[in-house]
């Protein structure tokens, strides 16, 4: 019997109290824009796994091993998951996400870094 394959999405997100001086520079970044009213910014990582031949319980168990032991930092970091039927084509962003709208290309660096 051939298993099943799933998606999970791994969310990974400083913990309440550790300090983000990248987020930090977001938000003094965004009212340098003209964003006013942004009170607080935290940077995490997001991670699409996709988990094939196991069961829904055994995929549990393989992200939240995965997450404890490499993706997630548990002294600073909290993470946490969806886990859903993977789809029959290549996995796509959240609603919203990956579009590319707003997006600036980034600077042209001269040689020598600069």
């Amino acid at each position: 019997m051939v298993g099943s394959v799933f998606e999970a999405r791994v969310y990974v997100t400083l913990k309440q109290g550790v300090l983000d001086p990248q987020g930090d520079t977001v938000r003094s970044a965004l009212e340098a824009l003209g964003f006013a009213g942004v009170g607080d910014v935290r940077i995490g990582k997001f991670m699409v796994l996709t988990l094939n031949g196991a069961s829904r319980a055994e995929a549990e168990a393989q992200v939240h091993a995965m997450c404890r032991q490499l993706l997630a930092n548990p002294v600073i970091e909290d993470y946490r998951f969806d886990l859903a039927d993977a789809p029959a084509s290549s996995p796509s962003p959240p609603p919203g996400e990956g579009t590319g709208e707003g997006v600036r290309p980034a600077p042209k660096m001269r040689a020598g870094g600069t």
